[in-house]
């Protein structure tokens, strides 16, 4: 992978220097849900937001007690993204719809924008930035963007294919430690600044369940669980525990790791809480 002269230094390359742990030694249960789930997420306040079937969003505290529920599900259809960075504002991203409807705490519609009105037409990747503005990765003009509570343009960086090599795609993107982390599960992170500017890469590849949460990258490979620390490069490295094995989706918080399968007992859905150190 290629970075723009005066950069080649600054690429991390992620290396195996992990420590492989016993995951009994490591993964605590704290408790596990049962129900009518197809997705969720979590903040970090380890709030639990579930997607179901019928596309309702309920949101649950740090104790598995129910706080919350979003109904106005038939507008637009399947949401795309859930993003909780902020627990105080929440977006659905209908990439669809190339819309996002803003949620309060209590899960309420507090605004909705379309990307469609600025231009932006294919928007694979959004996420929060830090001050409640939205960050989009545009895909026919190769930009990052970031646009504020009414859709405007706020500031873009120059299109990728003249800056990166080889072509860069990313489908997710964080906004944490004062920076923007773009993921492209292919060709690894590219780590921005608040203006837009490339400082970094990391070469992290293939991992299912990115997330970026604190100091630590988290991810798995089939049974494996992964954490980066994003200061030290340091990795480490976990077999998952037995009962989360074939699970469906991976999150993580920094205390906390939650696994789902779709399919557990009785075709109902099952999603496992573990605290881990």
């Amino acid at each position: 992978m290629k970075l723009p002269h005066g950069l080649l230094t600054a690429w991390t390359v992620f290396m195996t220097v992990c420590c492989r742990a016993q995951a009994d030694s490591v993964f605590r249960p704290v408790r596990m849900m049962k129900g009518d789930m197809v997705d969720f997420t979590v903040d970090h306040l380890d709030n639990i937001y579930i997607l179901n079937s019928r596309n309702q969003i309920k949101k649950y505290n740090v104790n598995g007690d129910s706080v919350a529920v979003y109904n106005d599900i038939r507008r637009y259809g399947q949401a795309t993204l859930i993003d909780v960075s902020n627990p105080l504002r929440v977006l659905l991203y209908y990439k669809d719809f190339a819309t996002v409807v803003m949620l309060d705490r209590f899960l309420n519609v507090v605004n909705v924008v379309d990307f469609r009105k600025q231009g932006i037409l294919q928007a694979k990747a959004i996420g929060q930035s830090f001050d409640n503005k939205i960050w989009i990765y545009d895909e026919l003009e190769c930009k990052l963007k970031k646009i504020d509570e009414q859709g405007r343009l706020i500031q873009e960086t120059p299109d990728f294919r003249l800056i990166l090599t080889p072509p860069f795609n990313p489908g997710k993107i964080f906004d944490e430690n004062r920076n923007v982390y773009l993921y492209d599960s292919l060709r690894g992170v590219y780590v921005f600044d608040y203006f837009g500017t490339l400082q970094n890469g990391i070469l992290i590849q293939r991992w299912k369940n990115f997330r970026v949460s604190g100091k630590y990258i988290f991810g798995s490979v089939n049974d494996t669980l992964y954490r980066y620390e994003i200061h030290t490069s340091l990795t480490d490295e976990w077999e998952m525990p037995a009962a989360l094995k074939n699970s469906d989706v991976f999150s993580f918080t920094s205390t906390r790791m939650y696994a789902l399968k779709k399919s557990c007992e009785n075709k109902q859905a099952c999603l496992y809480i573990y605290a881990f150190r």
